[in-house]
């Protein structure tokens, strides 16, 4: 399963970049409006950092306006995946730029029947947002079950890419469940390398190195 990091801010990259266990990055307007400067050039140097899939979503929200835009982002590098809502002229801005050869991740996606029809559209991704099900009251990762289970049964080479990840409970899920994608907040990437158990193990091995070095002085 790919590891996206979901945020705009190239210093949060920067250091799971380095580690080398990000795949890729995910953004949308709410991110990127906290971001200082041209939101463009932004994308532009996150794609030269992770050279993978960097998910640039457009703000228009008819079709023409969609088309028009995803084109322009597309342009910038060719990491970028447009990213689409999923409304009715949503799904035909996913048929026309799929057609052109643009990748496209549908977006605020919370039913099966949606990420079906976005793969029938051609998206080379669809993102179902599992944190804000759980939200009101509903188990997130079910749906995730469901999109899965029917991609499996067909010729769909659509990716389901797991969003609104919340914990790494939803990580370990993920996994299990056959998710190709999991993008997730840094934060919650911290989280992931935290264990208590790990902490003691380390500390009882350095005590113990330290105690038989001064042991042979």
């Amino acid at each position: 399963m790919k590891l996206f990091v979901d945020t705009g801010n190239l210093k949060e990259i920067e250091p799971f970049a380095a580690l080398g266990i990000i795949d890729g990055v995910t953004t949308n307007p709410s991110l990127m409006a906290r971001e200082s400067g041209d939101p463009r050039k932004i994308l532009k140097q996150i794609c030269e950092l992770v050279q993978g899939p960097v998910s640039a979503e457009v703000v228009a929200t008819d079709a023409a306006g969609m088309i028009r835009e995803g084109r322009e982002l597309a342009a910038l590098d060719t990491h970028i995946v447009v990213k689409v809502p999923f409304t009715k002229d949503g799904v035909k801005a996913c048929k026309t730029l799929a057609s052109e050869g643009t990748r496209v991740n549908v977006t605020l996606i919370f039913s099966a029947t949606q990420a079906w029809l976005a793969a029938k559209a051609g998206a080379a991704y669809v993102s179902p947002f599992v944190g804000r099900l759980d939200d009101i009251g509903t188990t997130g990762m079910n749906l995730i079950r469901e999109i899965v289970d029917i991609f499996d049964n067909f010729d769909f080479t659509t990716e389901v890419l797991v969003a609104s990840v919340r914990s790494p409970i939803h990580i370990v899920e993920s996994a299990r469940m056959g998710a190709d994608v999991v993008t997730v907040p840094p934060a919650v990437i911290e989280q992931c390398f935290k264990h208590p158990l790990t902490d003691i193990g380390l500390a009882k091995f350095l005590k113990d190195w330290e105690q038989a070095q001064a042991a042979k002085v």
